[in-house]
């Protein structure tokens, strides 16, 4: 007996065995992957079960449901950032721009110091001195054919009319910041290019030109394209420039003194984990487009890649509404209601309480993004800290004419963006999930930030859509 059910485990092994070398018998089998596809959660993410909800205002709030009025509507899963993008975050992305210029600046006089025969390209002891440590790092065209074929067919890897021409700039050697450690006059002449000029240097200290740190990427309208079929019309190259508008705590407020929040709040540790504030919705759009772009270059560097993942964006409005509900039906605010106080008289949110006692809720300003209590889904700060920023084009009619299934306004000529949630200078009706308000794109507010999501590969349904 025990002989048979061996010889039975052997010819059920070999049979599947020869299903997977590729007998099929010629039945149709499909294409087989490499290996079961299991999603990944990013970092600093929690998954948004997709679902049905009541959207808008209640028949109690005349005038909110005048531009938000209830109905239901169906959102699909996605991943969302479980705070605000900090300090901290954002200046990674102002960090990369910053060195990306740089190193682009210096790879070119590398190699115009390099043609001229210049003392930049010396070696000592195999060392290669001065500004030639970052020239553009080449490929072995021995090994590598896509780089071989490329060169020798547009000389670029990419687009001829950027500085680079698309070739890899060297990311392993470090930058010198300290003016006294400069290597040569070229690495110094690079420098300069990014200061302010000397004549408009405070006090003789030059900074870096902020205006200066421009990022550069494609966008592309996949709605229009896919309506009209030519995606090449819907192709748009957008320049923003990075750096946060920290000038906006002393804009937005008339007579008042906060001019330790304009020169410290983006720049100090103490502020790190602090939401980020003073980015235009242009600004944020990038940042989405920045971190993607980060996350797909490392799969691609992976010897066994697995190919790229959906990009970081900004919430739809409907997305944030359903995720700031936190599961809750009809609830008021993120953690149910209908009160912004617990029962022992502790704030929930960071608001303008009691006509303008800003610190009675712990807070004069902004908070730590992972402040007060998350709501069912494990978010934090949907009411309150900054306004976020959503994808919405403000439209008071979108309600009436928009789907019912993942219902998003798009309209690039329409600069009023939705923003949700309420700040820490708002009173407690914006703190409401169903209250929308709007603010121009291309303007920055010292209360207003963002979170981005990411789209969910497959099915995931919260229990009450089961």
């Amino acid at each position: 007996m025990k002989k048979l059910s061996l010889i039975l485990l052997l010819f059920v092994f070999a049979f599947l065995s020869s299903c997977k070398s590729g007998n099929d018998r010629g039945q149709l089998v499909g294409v087989s992957a490499n290996k079961k596809f299991f999603p990944e959660k990013p970092f600093g993410m929690v998954l948004i079960p997709g679902g049905a909800f009541t959207m808008g205002k209640g028949d109690e709030d005349v005038a909110g449901a005048f531009s938000a009025p209830s109905r239901t509507v169906t959102v699909r899963p996605y991943y969302m950032d479980d705070t605000e993008i900090t300090n901290s975050e954002y200046r990674e992305f102002v960090f990369r721009v910053r060195d990306s210029i740089l190193r682009t600046k210096l790879a070119i006089l590398a190699e115009e110091a390099d043609i001229g025969g210049g003392a930049a390209i010396e070696q000592t002891k195999g060392d290669i001195s001065g500004i030639s440590k970052y020239k553009f790092k080449e490929q072995d065209s021995t090994d590598n054919a896509y780089y071989k074929y490329m060169m020798d067919n547009y000389g670029s890897l990419g687009d001829i009319n950027s500085p680079t021409e698309g070739r890899y700039l060297n990311w392993d050697v470090e930058l010198v910041w300290n003016t006294n450690e400069f290597p040569d006059q070229y690495y110094a002449e690079a420098m300069d290019s990014l200061y302010v000029p000397m004549d408009e240097a405070m006090e003789r200290k030059r900074k870096i030109d902020t205006k200066k740190l421009k990022y550069v990427y494609l966008s592309f309208d996949g709605a229009a394209a896919a309506r009209n079929g030519n995606a090449k019309d819907f192709m748009k190259k957008v320049e923003v420039e990075v750096y946060p508008d920290t000038a906006v705590w002393v804009k937005d407020f008339n007579y008042s003194y906060n001019d330790p929040m304009h020169q410290d709040y983006f720049w100090h540790q103490a502020y790190n984990e602090y939401p980020v504030v003073g980015v235009s919705w242009n600004q944020a759009k990038a940042f989405c487009n920045f971190r993607t772009q980060k996350r797909n270059d490392f799969l691609a560097g992976k010897k066994k890649g697995t190919g790229r993942e959906p990009s970081f964006r900004l919430p739809t409005e409907a997305e944030w509404e359903y995720a700031a509900r936190g599961g809750l039906e009809y609830a008021k605010y993120p953690w149910g209601g209908p009160y912004t106080t617990t029962d022992r008289g502790c704030f929930l949110a960071n608001f303008k309480p009691e006509r303008g006692n800003y610190a009675a809720d712990g807070a004069l300003y902004t908070v730590e993004a992972r402040s007060y209590n998350a709501n069912d889904y494990g978010l934090y700060n949907m009411a309150g800290n900054v306004a976020e920023w959503t994808n919405t084009a403000y439209n008071p009619s979108s309600y009436y004419l928009g789907s019912t299934i993942n219902p998003n306004v798009v309209d690039n000529a329409n600069q009023r963006k939705v923003i949700r949630g309420g700040s820490w200078k708002d009173v407690a009706y914006f703190l409401e999930v169903g209250t929308r308000d709007y603010e121009y794109g291309d303007s920055a507010r010292s209360y207003i930030g963002f979170r981005t999501v990411q789209d969910y590969m497959g099915t995931k349904m919260s229990d009450s859509n089961k």
